[in-house]
């Protein structure tokens, strides 16, 4: 797929070259309640379209392969997709056990190869800021966001140069700073490594602390893409603003 690599091992990107994404929507989403009784919460609506469909047309032509990670009521989403959304093939991995979102990607890990996106199944994200995470270089990327209110989002500490240090997940309790959109952009060096806990004592491994350690292993950069554009889903208030944020933009384009 990519033009083969120097002589060290490592990746080397200077083009923008066909790639994979990932989505993430094996969860239920419990903090929806009854809205996710019938569907998992990527199959929620917003403005008459499933929040999953938002991700999926959002993805650029570079992007040829979709791989949807599935897990609760995960033939919903199957049935409404298959296998192609136009011109993108759609493949589908079940995560057996829910596990943390480490372990969702883990799940697809022997299908994946050398650069691919990561997105969660539910937020929504604009397709310039897909353009730009995934643009060519030797490093790892997450969309970030600035927030007066950071609220349960993951709080991204940065070093002395400006890259991603840290991801501090939790309630914040209304403080503002910059929040991981938990978009990524990675490469298959991160399966190098193993998977880490949320944190001491949980049952579940997370993504964002796995990325951290692993990057910080290996010693790839990982660098900040900010937007402004970025739209959180955790609950039943947040798909009515949601809705209401894309018929502004809409009245604006």
């Amino acid at each position: 797929m990519f033009a083969k690599p120097p002589p060290w091992g490592r990746f080397w990107f200077d083009t923008l070259l066909i790639m994979q994404a990932v989505i993430l929507a094996a969860g239920r989403g419990t903090r929806m309640v009854e809205l996710t009784s019938a569907v998992p919460k990527p199959m929620l609506e917003v403005a008459g379209r499933p929040l999953l469909e938002y991700k999926l047309e959002a993805l650029p032509e570079e992007v040829d392969e979709v791989v949807l990670i599935i897990g609760y009521l995960g033939h919903v989403i199957r049935s409404r997709f298959g296998a192609r959304y136009d011109d993108k093939r759609i493949s589908y991995v079940e995560q057996k056990a829910q596990s943390g979102t480490a372990d969702a990607l883990w799940s697809a890990k022997n299908i994946l190869k050398d650069r691919f996106l990561v997105l969660n199944g539910d937020d929504i994200y604009p397709k310039e800021d897909i353009e730009t995470v995934i643009a060519p270089g030797d490093v790892w990327r997450l969309l970030v966001q600035q927030k007066e209110d950071l609220g349960r989002s993951g709080s991204v500490e940065l070093d002395q140069d400006g890259h991603v240090l840290a991801i501090v997940e939790g309630d914040h309790d209304a403080e503002k700073g910059i929040a991981s959109t938990n978009m990524f952009l990675l490469d298959s060096r991160l399966f190098s490594q193993p998977m880490t806990l949320m944190r001491e004592g949980h049952l579940e491994f997370g993504l964002p602390q796995t990325i951290i350690a692993a990057a910080k292993n290996i010693g790839v950069t990982i660098e900040p893409v900010y937007t402004t554009d970025w739209i959180e889903i955790n609950t039943p208030t947040d798909l009515v603003h949601a809705g209401n944020v894309l018929k502004n933009r809409a009245k604006k384009a």
